[in-house]
């Protein structure tokens, strides 16, 4: 299995980026995340693509990671709490390294 980056699985964490597109359609990455960055935190397995297989396609096997987000990242001046985390589920295609 690869990482975004096409490497094997990292040893140490990783920073990536979400990367901001804005495709039609049903998406599983939250709009509030994309173009921010944070870090793998572990890499879940493959599994099909839900973006395809909501319509009834065949699903592509994508590598499912687990990404840390600080809230400081993701909320900027408006975080309460800016040392807290975030983690979410995001697919490799959604992923970009930083």
């Amino acid at each position: 299995m690869a990482t975004p980056m096409g490497k094997p699985p990292v040893a140490k964490p990783q920073r990536v980026r979400v990367k901001t597109m804005m495709p039609p359609g049903h998406i599983r990455t939250p709009a509030y995340l994309r173009g921010k960055t944070g870090w793998i935190e572990r890499q879940l397995g493959p599994f099909g693509n839900p973006e395809q297989l909501a319509y009834g396609l065949p699903g592509e096997e994508l590598t499912l990671y687990r990404v840390r987000f600080s809230m400081a990242e993701i909320w900027g001046d408006q975080a309460e709490r800016p040392e807290d985390t975030l983690d979410a589920e995001i697919y490799e295609h959604w992923l970009e390294p930083v």
